[in-house]
């Protein structure tokens, strides 16, 4: 059996990100060219190797578009099996272009507070690709806490006394997530005698209704951690605090963070219970749960005037509305529902990159200020001075750019054409009036109203807190901005406008990757019958 360079593609994102965090820590004051030339050439290879994953599993370069790697050389269910498909690997290119957008805002200003905010940006994406590529429950654990961990100092990175606050909930809410997850997975193993998710669906096809109750158990445990960092209601109290005190590139990186239960539910749930008498079970859950999810969201956006919170509410909205896309279990709405998370996401980080620049419009030095006071705040021997605002030229351009950019952003939260969201939205109303082969549900109607209406409320807050910024601030001063902030929200913006112009090429993929996860019995043969690789004397190369 031959080894190729293509069978090492799949750790790549894990080892990457790890290898770059290894040689930055040591690095503590200055030398910050140096750290961002190291972080942002990570996250570059990164970007290269999302796409590269992408291309082999689109071209069926291994069997049926998946690639599985065995660590340690042992065979599933025993060893621990990554695994990529069309759909993560998608959702890597995700991770690696919000991250570049988020590593390129802080390279004047949030990336110098503090000693190690390049670690723990990396430290992050590892365990967010990892999130993405493990096929082991435990594994998956492991992952979460090496993500949450690195999460916790980021938000607290350039601490003042809201972010503090903020913080602690968030520390606090999440460990208790992490003890569900535990708790799930222990009873799960109890049951079932393995963690290795195709193993696991191929047990739970074949087990009897009637000794499936604890199974059960196990896994609302282990969901709720999931619907925690999701951000369903009543469990997401906590995000849009934690959005509104994060520093910028953190909290547009929480915004793909929450992402990540959306996708491990999606993931598991089309693996575990598509079959056997377990079958549709919690779908119903789902379903009501994310339209309640929307409902919260729609009441919070429009309850608060700070821009902060509005885009935490809009995360807390298209949580809910993935979730009840996945619980309304039909393949053609999930397609459309994997659109609407990669817009939404963009757009949810770019607005957040976004708030910062047009809140110096009212408070022009308001931002050099707050900085200046939270390096204070941080303690010499281990932090940089917070710098002084990058230099820029205050120009109308500057004001031209932030109204524009502030309307792209309220277009594709709120789904109105021409963007993204409109697309998005339209493609989920397209799936759920032709059902496949039934009638609409009632519960279809019901979600599309919720939809419809929290994109109607989000649009008059998002109008609302418009015109208080650009029409109806007594002294309107154009802002000093830098290009290494505009760059990326810039990018962010036109990739939705590129996901417009291409949304049929993308929608084709998008149905691809949502036929593969729609057949769970591909995944169980591959990762189960997936072979170690021959040593030596196997190979007959021993001497």
């Amino acid at each position: 059996m031959s080894f190729s360079f293509s069978q090492h593609l799949v750790i790549l994102p894990i080892l990457l990100p790890l290898i770059c965090a290894a040689l930055l820590a040591p690095f503590t004051q200055g030398r910050h060219r140096l750290k961002f030339g190291l972080a942002y050439a990570s996250v570059l290879g990164q970007l290269a190797i999302a796409v590269m994953l992408m291309l082999q599993t689109d071209r069926e370069v291994w069997q049926g578009g998946i690639g599985v790697y065995l660590a340690a050389n042992w065979s599933a269910p025993f060893g621990i099996a990554l695994m990529a498909d069309r759909l993560s690997a998608l959702m890597l290119l995700l991770t690696s272009v919000l991250a570049l957008a988020a590593l390129h805002y802080a390279m004047q200003r949030w990336s110098r507070i503090g000693v190690h905010f390049h670690p723990l940006f990396q430290i992050l994406l590892m365990g967010i690709n990892g999130a993405f590529l493990t096929h082991d429950l435990f594994n998956l654990f492991v992952f979460f806490e090496v993500m949450l961990a690195a999460s916790y100092g980021l938000v607290l990175h350039g601490y003042n006394a809201e972010r503090l606050r903020a913080s602690m909930q968030y520390i606090a809410v999440n460990l208790a997530a992490a003890l569900l997850f535990l708790l799930g997975t222990s009873l799960i193993y109890a049951t079932t005698g393995t963690l290795n998710m195709a193993d696991l669906a191929a047990r739970i096809a074949a087990m009897p209704a009637e000794s499936s109750g604890l199974l059960k158990l196990g896994v609302t445990v282990l969901v709720l951690a999931f619907l925690v960092k999701g951000a369903m209601w009543p469990l997401g109290f906590w995000l849009p605090t934690t959005y509104a005190a994060a520093s910028p590139p953190v909290a547009a990186m929480l915004v793909l963070m929450t992402k990540v239960g959306a996708y491990v539910i999606l993931r598991l749930w089309l693996l575990l219970f598509s079959e056997g008498s377990s079958a549709g079970f919690g779908f119903d859950a789902l379903l009501w749960g994310g339209m309640a999810t929307i409902v919260f969201g729609a009441a919070g956006m429009l309850s608060t005037d700070t821009a902060g919170r509005m885009a935490g509410y809009s995360a807390v909205i298209s949580s809910g509305t993935l979730l009840a896309v996945i619980g309304y279990g039909q393949p053609s709405l999930v397609t459309a529902g994997l659109y609407y998370l990669i817009g939404s996401t963009l757009a949810v980080a770019a607005f957040l990159l976004l708030i910062e620049l047009i809140d110096r419009i009212r408070t022009p030095s308001a931002a050099m200020l707050a900085l200046t006071m939270e390096a204070w705040a941080v303690d010499d021997e281990e932090a940089d001075d917070s710098p002084n605002e990058p230099r820029g030229k205050g120009v109308p351009a500057a004001m031209a750019f932030l109204s524009v950019s502030f309307a792209a952003c309220a277009l594709m939260i709120a789904g109105l054409p021409p963007l993204s969201g409109f697309v998005a939205k339209f493609g989920m109303f397209h799936a759920l009036l032709n059902p496949e082969g039934e009638a609409v549900r009632n519960a279809g109607w019901v979600l599309m109203a919720l939809i419809f209406v929290s994109g109607l409320i989000a649009i008059i807050s998002m109008l609302r807190f418009g015109v208080r910024t650009f029409w109806a601030t007594p002294v309107v001063t154009p802002p000093r901005l830098h290009l290494s902030e505009v760059a990326p929200i810039t990018a962010l913006l036109l990739l939705s406008v590129a996901m417009t112009v291409q949304a049929r090429p993308l929608f084709d993929y998008l149905g691809r990757a949502s036929a593969d996860i729609h057949r769970p019995a591909n995944y169980i043969e591959r990762v189960l019958q997936e072979p170690a690789v021959p040593g030596p004397a196997a190979r007959g190369d021993a001497p």
